[in-house]
């Protein structure tokens, strides 16, 4: 009998976050406490850029963004936000969807299978996911309980489960 296998990926749904961004951008142009200060949010090339007339007003509009993300089901720990930089007379901060699985970290998540799963299960790395195989399906259950359980500083999904 074969091998059977799952990967595991770090992805965001693009269309997802760009439905969040644009939700974010509805709520801040309606909301009172945003009336007059310049807030905004968008695409600005590859990330996202929100700028308000405070620092305490952008990282609000980074909060605003943060909740329809998690409504919409990504991972916080896909979003890298910078600090509010000073702009003239405006703040600015930009943040970043992060996608794949570096060769560190999918080091650090074969690590934590090798020594913590059952025996009989491999872990491969390619290129930006990782494909573990066993003889078990049970085993491999057993994997994804193991790593859900574990509070990776990096989001992980489970896809091509066979």
């Amino acid at each position: 009998m074969a091998d059977s296998s799952f990967d595991i990926v770090s992805k965001v749904e693009r269309q997802e976050v760009d439905n969040a961004l644009n939700q974010a951008a509805k709520e801040i142009s309606t909301r009172y406490d945003f009336k007059g200060v310049g807030a905004s949010i968008a695409w600005s090339g590859e990330k996202i850029e929100m700028r308000a007339n405070s620092e305490e007003r952008v990282k609000a509009v980074l909060d605003i963004f943060e909740t329809k993300l998690v409504k919409r089901g990504i991972s916080l720990k896909s979003l890298d936000a910078g600090e509010p930089q000073s702009s003239g007379k405006e703040y600015k901060l930009f943040a970043s969807i992060e996608e794949g699985i570096s060769q560190e970290n999918a080091k650090k998540v074969a690590k934590i299978i090798r020594d913590e799963g059952p025996k009989g299960v491999k872990a491969q790395v390619q290129g930006e996911e990782l494909r573990v195989s066993s003889k078990s399906r049970d085993d491999l259950q057993t994997i994804i309980a193991l790593l859900k359980g574990k509070d990776l500083d990096f989001a992980i999904q489970f896809v091509n489960y066979r």
